[in-house]
């Protein structure tokens, strides 16, 4: 069911709820109230006629009647009776010649017990008044007092009728008022829905226009314009790294290619046949480690689902990168400074990849080495309660405050550092793998001075 026909449902159901509760009160406390009143008068009546009927010195039954039917009482069909201890009647009047209400000796006992039973014949409504109860006579009677309430039950007929049109107009001003309310409610889902159909791959610059009103419409249309930005810079990105990706394998192919074919043009010694395979051979080697380094992205760039995730110790692998960088290249040295270590081997484990970690320390280490004057870099660790902090600190040339925001994009190079070897994507790798991992990267730099590289990764525990 779409949502405006369930709004306009449940709308047009509380407005129904509400209503039928609140009709329903009002006739129900209006029957109470006369109901409750005619009980009155006709209780009054059969106590003034209980009255007079005692005084038989004063007031003979003839005297009573003509008193009876001189009484100005708006009510129709009166009739009163009474009955001694004896449940003998002795008293009987009626507006109407022959009509009598017919009473039980049960009904008469219920009286005597109660004191006062209010009980309905046809459409006549009754009250059987025992005067013992309520004058302490010697001689207690029963009066019943009869009558019907025709204004009464016109008022509350047409009450009712009132009632339920009233109830009837009130839905279908609900079902009218629900329909355009939702319209207006959704016109802006509306609205939104055909901005983003119109947006597409090649028109991600696009964005939904999200108006004046802070309301939820606004949270949600800057929320899928954040989206957009997102997606949009996940798109250029893709784009500038598969534009970088076939450059940079573009260019050991061409070299090999016209190697291979100079080589081919005429017939060669061994000494030059020798000198254009190692040339090749050197080209193969960048290509190999080029892939390798894409393919370490590529699952740098998956979810931590698909990986081999275990508890590692920090400060082990911290202590496989200084050789693993002078292996790589024998200038190249690394010192390792560790803070404050604790004594509880719990509180150096962190949850990752074992391999994928290293790769991302030693990727910022070796960008730390490649810059420095004396191509040394400098690891601290610092175990917090919550989390561990990797400084790698160089002397290099610095980076100027514009680069910084860019020196994690794949394949970017500060065009002062062109000339030194590599791929640019060792601290894009570094950053995708820290961010796997749940943590962070920063880097302050001040150019002249050198750079700082701080790695935050989560406790195991804290995760």
């Amino acid at each position: 069911m779409p949502i405006r026909y369930r709004i306009i449902l449940l709308f047009t159901l509380l407005v129904l709820l509400i209503l039928g509760i609140v009709c329903g009160s009002i006739y129900y406390f209006s029957a109470s109230s006369r109901t409750k009143m005619m009980r009155t008068r006709l209780t009054n009546r059969a106590i003034t006629t209980a009255r007079l009927l005692k005084q038989s010195e004063v007031f003979d039954r003839q005297l009573v009647r003509r008193i009876d039917s001189s009484m100005s009482i708006s009510l129709k069909d009166k009739s009163v009776q009474a009955y001694n201890t004896e449940n003998k009647r002795v008293y009987n009047y009626a507006d109407a010649f022959g009509d009598t209400i017919n009473v039980s000796i049960a009904l008469l006992n219920e009286a005597r017990n109660k004191g006062n039973v209010f009980f309905r014949e046809g459409k006549k409504e009754a009250v059987a008044y025992h005067t013992l109860h309520a004058q302490g006579a010697e001689k207690g009677l029963v009066i019943i007092s009869a009558a019907t309430d025709d204004e009464g039950n016109r008022n509350m007929s047409f009450l009712k009728q009132i009632l339920i049109a009233s109830f009837i107009t009130g839905i279908g001003i609900s079902f009218a008022g629900g329909y355009i309310f939702s319209g207006r409610l959704l016109r802006p889902v509306k609205k939104i829905t055909e901005e983003v159909t119109d947006i597409y791959a090649y028109n991600l610059a696009r964005r939904i226009p999200s108006g004046n009103t802070k309301d939820e419409w606004y949270k949600l249309t800057n929320t899928l314009n954040d989206l957009l930005d997102r997606l949009n810079q996940s798109f250029e990105m893709q784009r500038r790294f598969i534009s970088n990706a076939s450059h940079e394998l573009s260019t050991p192919l061409t070299l090999i290619s016209s190697q291979l074919e100079v080589s081919l043009q005429r017939n060669r010694n061994e000494e030059e046949y020798r000198r254009v395979m190692q040339a090749v051979l050197q080209d193969v080697h960048y290509m190999n480690n080029l892939v390798q380094t894409l393919l370490k992205f590529a699952t740098a760039s998956g979810n931590p689902g698909g990986l081999n995730i275990d508890l590692i110790r920090i400060d082990e692998v911290l202590m496989r990168i200084p050789a693993s960088i002078q292996k790589q290249d024998t200038g190249f040295s690394v010192s390792l400074q560790f803070n404050d270590l604790p004594e509880e081997e719990n509180k150096l484990l962190v949850f990752g990849n074992e391999e994928l970690l290293f790769t991302s320390i030693r990727n910022v280490a070796v960008n730390a080495c490649k810059y420095s004057p004396d191509h040394h870099a400098e690891i601290i660790l610092t175990v917090l309660p919550e989390e561990f902090i990797v400084h790698i600190i160089d002397e290099g040339p610095g980076i100027p405050d514009s680069e910084l925001e860019n020196i994690f994009q794949p394949f970017y190079r500060i065009e002062e550092t062109r000339s030194i070897a590599g791929f640019g994507l060792g601290l894009s790798l570094a950053s995708r793998i820290i961010k796997l991992h749940k943590g962070d990267i920063k880097v302050e730099s001040t150019p002249g001075i050198g750079t700082t590289f701080e790695l935050h990764l989560p406790v195991a525990g804290k995760l």
